[in-house]
């Protein structure tokens, strides 16, 4: 099945008209991997008719990041849709999106400013900004999204909520390599050198994870004894922060923290900045 094509607001609204039942909506910036094709699987069970979003956004990169470079795999994204019988494609050009410069953008508050936030500032204003456009302009009735950018998954948890967002969201599980790393559009850039050094982040989460019935303190211990032999490897990763959160809301998480968190990781490996996270348990601890 070929799906429709929009690459214009009027072509879209054209092709939104023709669905019948419930739609469920994809967002992505293309370069579509096997992580890609478990959300779109994932939303073939949420609704009788799938759209995919193709849009590298420009709000959401900062002047020092890789908007240039993104990878844009646009034929390769479109067969992948195909087999995976999405019915719609919206694959604005940035001048469509953004006619005008954005003076009125979401904020994504204090969350937006912690974590993966902080590494990079003012990408989640961006992202929410893009996100709110793309629910307006699709009309979805669900959206999925990977719980690998889990930061972003809370974020857009959250603006639905506080703005009464009529949209499901659903997360999908990270979708990983057989040595363990997260499946991400960028792990095109890295070498075979850097790709080594790249595993360290799950080697790093997975220490951490199995030390949970030993409390917030250990998790953390474990997973950062991982992340100072990686920076030591060659080519080192530079680390951009170790983070133990509540799912939530993103605050780190205290030693009598019970219930669920989420262990972030995030570094540098040459000139590729990547992210992954597990989820944990944390049983409550007699006193």
């Amino acid at each position: 099945m070929t799906p429709v094509i929009a690459r214009t607001r009027e072509e879209l609204a054209a092709a939104r008209a023709q669905v019948r039942g419930a739609l469920a909506f994809v967002p992505t910036m293309g370069a579509l991997h096997e992580g890609h094709r478990s959300l779109i699987r994932r939303a073939r069970e949420l609704g009788d008719a799938v759209a995919v979003s193709i849009f590298v956004n420009p709000l959401q990169f900062g002047p020092n990041e890789d908007l240039d470079r993104y990878p844009r795999t646009f034929d390769d994204d479109v067969a992948m849709c195909a087999a995976e019988g999405v019915d719609l494609v919206w694959a604005p050009t940035p001048e469509v999106m953004y006619p005008v410069t954005p003076e009125v953008r979401l904020s994504a508050g204090r969350m937006g400013t912690v974590v993966e936030g902080a590494a990079r500032p003012g990408h989640f204003d961006g992202m929410l900004t893009v996100v709110m456009k793309l629910f307006h302009q699709v009309r979805p009735d669900a959206a999925v999204f990977g719980a690998k950018d889990a930061q972003q998954l809370a974020l857009i948890r959250r603006m639905v909520a506080d703005l009464d967002v009529p949209v499901r969201i659903e997360a999908a599980p990270t979708v990983r390599e057989p040595d363990g790393l997260a499946l991400s559009s960028r792990n095109r850039y890295l070498s075979d050198a850097e790709r080594v050094t790249a595993r360290y982040l799950s080697r790093a989460l997975r220490a951490g994870v199995e030390r949970a019935a030993d409390g917030p303190a250990a998790v953390r211990s474990a997973a950062q004894a991982v992340l100072d032999e990686a920076a030591e490897a060659d080519p080192p990763l530079h680390l951009d922060y170790l983070a133990l959160v509540d799912p939530a809301t993103f605050e780190e998480v205290g030693e009598a923290h019970a219930g669920e968190a989420v262990l972030a990781v995030a570094g540098k490996v040459g000139t590729t900045h990547l992210i992954d996270n597990m989820p944990l348990q944390f049983e409550p601890r007699e006193n």
